[in-house]
């Protein structure tokens, strides 16, 4: 970008005396004059919808300050104001989570110290009335699910006290067992057989149900890359 310089004095011109030929203005001077405008106009931007090329640098004044971050006004914004406004929105102790890209946020972002952060966890608010989650940074859980400790009670009851059968005689007069004849005198006689059990076994068993809680205490998640902000 030039700016117009002008290669006639024309007001040394004027101050010539009339007669003197160096008072009259050549039509090469004039076309030098309109040449050198014509340069110094084409370098220059519009001020409506300028197209820059190069490095445009901010021009000093008011307008030519880095603004403050938070100004909403119509100022200009160089790219140290955009900068500082990223990194305000991501101060020291930020977590930073991306998808699917596993770059570090300080090359992303291009400031601040990144380290990768919470392994194989998720996070949950701060809450200062649970002592699980009453301090920053505190972990806690397992990936395996824990049965509560408890006890299963089986009884089984077996009644068998064993039994005994009877036979019964009847004696005639003649005194021998058997059916007696008509007109004799009978006599009868309970006789026990020996005791004896069924012989019966009950076993009682308790059947178990579920699967292994190995890596079954998991709640719904997506996997994402996390990293916080130290420095």
């Amino acid at each position: 970008m030039s700016d117009y310089v002008q290669s006639t004095n024309f007001a040394t011109k004027d101050a010539l005396s009339s007669g003197n030929p160096l008072k009259i203005v050549k039509g090469t001077e004039i076309n030098t004059e309109f040449a050198n405008i014509a340069i110094a106009v084409a370098t220059k931007a519009d001020l409506a919808s300028p197209t820059f090329t190069g490095t445009p640098s901010l021009p000093t004044g008011t307008t030519g300050v880095t603004q403050s971050f938070g100004n909403s006004s119509t100022a200009l914004a160089t790219t140290a104001f955009v900068q500082a406004a990223l990194a305000a929105l991501y101060p020291v102790g930020s977590i930073y989570t991306n998808a699917t890209s596993s770059t570090n946020p300080g090359t992303l972002l291009g400031f601040g110290t990144w380290t990768a952060f919470g392994a194989g966890r998720v996070m949950v608010g701060f809450d200062s009335g649970n002592t699980l989650f009453d301090t920053a940074e505190e972990t806690g859980g397992s990936a395996d699910a824990v049965t509560v400790s408890h006890t299963h009670t089986a009884t089984s009851t077996v009644t068998d006290p064993g039994h005994v059968h009877s036979v019964q005689y009847h004696y005639g007069s003649s005194t021998s067992p058997g059916q007696p004849s008509s007109g004799e005198n009978t006599t009868s006689m309970t006789a026990n057989t020996a005791s004896a059990t069924t012989g019966v076994t009950v076993a009682t068993s308790i059947s178990t149900t579920g699967s292994s809680g190995t890596n079954a205490n998991y709640q719904p998640y997506i996997t994402v890359y996390m990293w916080k902000r130290t420095a």
